[in-house]
């Protein structure tokens, strides 16, 4: 079969690069093209476009930047007609793709979209969209499927890959961590600003004026592979941190603590079972628009997850220097706080499912030959 699939983030190309995998072993004559990122290219996809063009954060963002996203689309469909696919698997990133999928279903391709776009947080009305142009929905976190199944629509609970991603990865010893990166022998601090650079600008500026509060720690920035180092060096100029690429499971795996943005690095880091505080501070404007729009309690993926504050979440005008100081002093020296955490941490896991995502959406996939 001839697969098409577009992840627009860092991780829908991850997820999608997973399932390529388990494609692959289910269909032996698969052809896959797409968009995605080096992940996807080296589980041997051809790449037409980066992830890195694609990423536009905010309403705001998005104004400034329609004639790029208007010509991508152009050439989406461009290429997709030209490539003929069997099927088309959408990953996450539904303002783009749910734009796709519906010019996919006029022309009669099968319309896959793997891990759901987050509709029970905010535009709910797309859930009729999704039921019009899209012929089978895989989703990833468990309350989804009561959600669709209340707007009248049947899909499938797959698992989260996550699971299958960190149970595949070979973590180094300590020792052996800190001689690769020529690291200090300090207790270590991870931290994760995010994979695009408006909002590494914004929220590693603030995680680094944790420094000088906990100087017997060691500040370890999780670089995005497609930023190059010269962007962290400028912004993190005379403060004492490190940055290590493509090592963010290594790194979480041996911080005592990490601060992370919001999104699916926080899930991320529960899972490896690091105790976090989540963060984000993004425009203004863009934010006090998501707020009267966005029907959610929490913007963590755990306390989703959880229905309740698992990990502390520091937003907007709430992340602040004195705020982060005693959120992460509570990660660093309150030994109760910290086993309610990773008991909770346990109990998240159970909800997510057990291994196997990937393998069971690559089958689903292949089913509908």
């Amino acid at each position: 079969m001839k697969y098409y699939i577009i992840a627009g983030e860092a991780s829908g190309d991850l997820h999608a690069s997973n399932l390529v995998r388990e494609l692959k072993k289910a269909d032996h004559n698969a052809a896959i093209r797409g968009w995605g990122g080096d992940l996807m290219a080296a589980e041997g996809v051809e790449v037409v476009k980066h992830y890195r063009d694609l990423a536009f954060m905010g309403f705001l963002e998005v104004l400034l930047n329609i004639g790029t996203i208007l010509k991508n689309l152009r050439l989406c469909k461009s290429d997709i007609l030209g490539f003929k696919p069997d099927v088309l698997i959408l990953v996450d990133y539904p303002g783009f793709n749910l734009r796709i999928a519906s010019f996919a279903h006029k022309q009669n391709i099968r319309v896959i979209y793997y891990i759901s776009p987050q509709v029970w947080a905010w535009k709910k009305g797309r859930v009729k969209t999704i039921r019009k142009v899209v012929d089978r929905m895989l989703v990833i976190l468990p309350f989804e499927k009561e959600f669709y199944a209340q707007n009248g629509m049947n899909v499938d609970f797959v698992g989260h890959p996550l699971l299958d991603a960190l149970n595949k990865h070979q973590k180094p010893t300590a020792e052996r961590f800190r001689e690769i990166n020529n690291l200090p022998e300090k207790p270590i601090v991870a931290l994760l600003p995010g994979s695009r650079k408006q909002e590494i600008s914004v929220m590693l500026k603030e995680m680094m004026k944790m420094t000088e509060h906990f100087p017997e720690y060691s500040f370890i920035v999780a670089g995005a592979p497609s930023l190059d180092e010269a962007f962290y060096t400028e912004l993190i100029g005379s403060n004492d941190v490190k940055i290590v690429y493509g090592q963010t499971y290594d790194l979480l795996y041996h911080a005592q603590a990490a601060l992370v943005t919001s999104g699916t690095a926080t899930l991320e880091t529960a899972l490896i079972g690091t105790p976090e505080v989540v963060c984000y501070k993004g425009n203004r404007i863009s934010y006090e628009i998501a707020r009267r729009l966005i029907h959610v309690r929490y913007i963590s993926l755990v306390n989703l997850v959880m229905d309740r504050e698992v990990v502390a979440e520091l937003i907007q005008n709430r992340l602040n220097e004195q705020n982060l100081k005693i959120e992460l002093f509570k990660l660093l020296h309150d030994p109760e706080k910290i086993e309610m955490i990773r008991n909770d941490y346990v109990r998240l896991r159970e909800k997510l499912g057990g291994d196997g995502a990937s393998k069971r959406a690559a089958g689903l996939i292949y089913s509908m030959k």
